[in-house]
């Protein structure tokens, strides 16, 4: 891929999350990178898998997911364009703690997490986007866990569905639903229901 779109595309991702950064650091990101196209379907990584990378969504969706002691698959969350897949060892975790898959081909910013750190470590603009990446992080789920404790299975979807269109439109509903914590076929109800109103 050519380096200037790849920095212009970055700096576009940066200005929609509120955040400025130059070029030149841009540049550097890009120099410390791997880009790949990923095919549909795809494992990017397992449960227990070290977390030495982590990867930027350019295009595409991806799914974190596990399986429970009963064999069923339950969605954690998704990854859309502009926001990290893969991302626990950023958060200081050695190993994954859920498998990561790609739910569309997707295009991927793929990055080792220590030579990372290094250089957002170094620049104060890079560690003011990671504290703003973290507080996001802290923020999603103080949000989750609320929609858990004082929302019925109707307003987590129809607050779901506000906040991510894409993925309401695109991927399987079981794994919106395992996300939402509801049985598919509830899903299924739920929007019956609300096209009735």
């Amino acid at each position: 891929m050519d380096r200037e779109y790849l920095v212009n595309q970055l700096m576009n991702i940066a200005k929609q999350n509120g955040v400025e950064i130059d070029a030149e650091i841009l540049g550097m990101i890009v120099n410390a990178t791997v880009f790949r196209v990923v095919s549909k379907g795809s494992i990017l990584q397992n449960v227990g898998e070290e977390t030495k990378t982590a990867a930027l969504v350019l295009n595409g969706i991806c799914r974190a997911y596990y399986v429970d002691e009963d064999g069923n698959d339950i969605t954690r969350g998704f990854s859309i364009p502009g926001t990290f897949c893969m991302e626990e060892g950023l958060f200081s975790y050695s190993e994954s703690i859920v498998t990561w898959e790609t739910l569309e081909d997707a295009t991927l910013m793929f990055f080792e997490i220590r030579e990372m750190k290094k250089l957002i470590y170094d620049d104060n603009q890079l560690k003011n986007t990671y504290i703003m990446l973290l507080e996001n992080a802290l923020r999603y789920k103080i949000y989750r866990e609320n929609g858990f404790l004082v929302e019925n299975a109707t307003q987590r979807y129809v607050h779901f569905r506000k906040q991510y269109p894409m993925i309401c439109e695109s991927v399987k509903q079981q794994y919106v639903a395992t996300y939402l914590g509801i049985a598919p076929e509830s899903l299924s109800r739920i929007k019956k229901d609300l096209k009735k109103e």
